[in-house]
Order: C-alpha cells, then sequence, then structure tokens
C-alpha cells in the first residue's frame, strides 16, 4: 500500500517575474472551504499581477485562477459539494455573504472577496484550499483541460456577452481573435449574433470564420468604424485587445444606442467624445469574470454547443515555460498545466 504523502508539488513567485518549483504542506481546509486535487490549470495573463508583482501580495504566492480538479476534503459548515466531485475556481475567491453587495446580490462586486491567487495560492498546484461560495461545477461532458481555460476566459467573454443588449440577429463584432477572442466569437455564433471577428492583419480571418464569425475586418488595413457602419452598425462591440485606443476606434462602429464592452485591463484612458455619447446615446462598459452560477452556465452552455478553447498542455513542472510562451504572445491560444 502506497504511503500518503503529507506534502504536494506547487510552483510558486518568489520575486517579481521569477517561478519556482516547491513542495509545500499538505493541510485542511478551514470553515467554509474544501481541499481541492487539482487535474489542470489555465495560465491566464492576469496571473502576470502575481507573477510581476504589479499587485500587492506576500511572498511566496502560487498562480493560476483557473482550476480544476477534485474535492478531497470538505470544511465545517460546507453544504451542497461533495467529496469526490469535480469543480473549477475561478478568479474570484468567493463572496462573503454579508457585506452591502452580497445583501443586494452582487456577489461579483463582494467587497471581501479575494482573488485566486493573489490574495491566497491558487491553481499551479497539485493541491488547492478554495472558498465554497466560489466553486463551480463542472460537468462530465468536458475534460478538466478543456474546462480550465473555460474558468476565466470563457466566463469573462460568455458572460460579457450574455448581459449584453444585443439580441437574437443582432450584429456583434469581437476585437482581437486571441485567447479570449476565440472563445467570444464562438460564444457570440452560437447565441444567434451576426458575427464580426476585427484581429489586426488577415492571418487570422479563416480562422475567425472557422469560428464562426461571418465577417472579418483587418484593422490594419481598413477603418474599422466605417467597415462596422457598412455592416449596419454594431449593437455591442466585444472588446478584447488591451487598449484605450483600441476601445476608442470602434465607438464610431457602434449603432444608435451601442455599447462597446471592454476586457483588456490597460491603464490606458479610453478618450470619448461627449457628442457621440449624448446624440448616439452610445455606451462603454466593462466586465469582470462573473458570479459562480454564470460559470455553472458557462461549461454547461460550452458542453452542449461544443465551443471549446484552442490548448496546448504542460506539465506543472514547466509552468514557467508555460507562463514565458503565454506572455510572449506565441501561445495559440490557452496554455494549461497538468498535474499528472
Amino acid at each position: 500500500m502506497a504511503e500518503k504523502r503529507s506534502t504536494y508539488r506547487a510552483v510558486h513567485a518568489v520575486s517579481p517575474g521569477k517561478l519556482e518549483l516547491a513542495e509545500k504542506p499538505l493541510l485542511g481546509p478551514p470553515a467554509g472551504h474544501v481541499r481541492v486535487r487539482v487535474e489542470a490549470c489555465g495560465v491566464c495573463h492576469s496571473d502576470s499581477a502575481t507573477v510581476e508583482g504589479a499587485l500587492p501580495i506576500q511572498w511566496p504566492r502560487v498562480p493560476g485562477h483557473e482550476a480544476v480538479g477534485r474535492i478531497d476534503l470538505i470544511g465545517e459548515g460546507v453544504e451542497g459539494w461533495v467529496v469526490g466531485q469535480r469543480v473549477g475556481v475561478g478568479f474570484l475567491g468567493g463572496s462573503c455573504g454579508y457585506c452591502g453587495y452580497c445583501r443586494d446580490g452582487d456577489i461579483v462586486n463582494c467587497i471581501n472577496q479575494g482573488y485566486t491567487g493573489v490574495q491566497h495560492d491558487g491553481g499551479y498546484a497539485e493541491v488547492m484550499i478554495a472558498k465554497a461560495s466560489g466553486l463551480m461545477a463542472v460537468p462530465d461532458a468536458l475534460s478538466s483541460i478543456d474546462a480550465a481555460p473555460l474558468l476565466c476566459a470563457g466566463l469573462t467573454t460568455f458572460s460579457a456577452l450574455r448581459n449584453s443588449p444585443a439580441r437574437a440577429g443582432d450584429l456583434v463584432a469581437v476585437f482581437g481573435v486571441g485567447g479570449l477572442g476565440h472563445l467570444g466569437v464562438q460564444y457570440a455564433r452560437r447565441m444567434g449574433f451576426e458575427v464580426v471577428a476585427i484581429d489586426r492583419g488577415g492571418d487570422r480571418a479563416e480562422l475567425a470564420k472557422k469560428l464562426g464569425a461571418h465577417h472579418h475586418i483587418d484593422s490594419s488595413a481598413s477603418d474599422v468604424a466605417k467597415a462596422l457602419q457598412a455592416l449596419g452598425g454594431a449593437a455591442v462591440v466585444l472588446a478584447t485587445a488591451s487598449g484605450g485606443k483600441a476601445v476608442a476606434s470602434v465607438l464610431g462602429g457602434l449603432r444608435r444606442g451601442g455599447t462597446v464592452i471592454s476586457l483588456g485591463a490597460t491603464d490606458e484612458p479610453i478618450e470619448l467624445s461627449a457628442f457621440e455619447l449624448l446624440f448616439k446615446q452610445l455606451g462603454v462598459d466593462g466586465a469582470l469574470t462573473g458570479t459562480p452560477a454564470a460559470g455553472d452556465a458557462t461549461l454547461r452552455f460550452s458542453a452542449i454547443s461544443d465551443v471549446a478553447a484552442m490548448i496546448e498542455a504542460m506539465p506543472l513542472e514547466r509552468a514557467a515555460d508555460a507562463y514565458a510562451k503565454m506572455m510572449s504572445g506565441n501561445a495559440r491560444f490557452r496554455m494549461v498545466l497538468t498535474m499528472g
């Protein structure tokens, strides 16, 4: 009989830009939490906030907020989850249930909610502790590797589109066919929108069509706003590309009452024309991931609609390589760590 291990392997950030493989002591979950045996974890650009030290964290810290695994121990007071159940852990670490936002039903903006892989250790590990209020249920139809990127990249794009003012048949554009955008195009098509994919250069035009786009606009060769207006004007533009200038460039492509939803985190300001905001009633919005229930819906919708991320998997011990490839922009399109 194999001896039970008292430690587990994890890759943690020990200083800005430096990831190291380590052995950590295996601990039980506190009240309200579960312990998860991680099977796969996506490598997301937001992990750079931890790895590069952009956010205030305590070193060392294990990054990773696209973790999928099975519950192996349940803390006191946890209900609704069982040992052996496969779950997902996303960016939002779990709402408190008692702050003003939670009391009003807005658990995404809970002020006491820590971020996974930032305030507490994430999924670049064989084991992690997760708050039960933030868990998502993973359907049997999805493998752990396929489910992992859907917990952040998928959830963010799915929720943004599902909660947008666009309705079936409307023109919806996805700006940037990358890690977020290649999923956004698929969701938009399956939600019944007329889909425009916008990207710099023509090399992704064929891919965009295969993913479900009806139209492709090369932003390096065309005036994006004029091209969108030629198609009738977009009800919604999902801007996955980071940068305020990119967001501002598509405002003129909106129909009256249209909205740009920005998903790319950037400090670059977005320049807006008050005239357009007033006389065309344009809107600019942002979307930060989604609720655990929306995560459940993202996973179910992806399974029944055959939405899938394009994935390259690497073992946990190669986390630094996977992270570097993601940060270089050479990933096509999501890196996922596997725990063997």
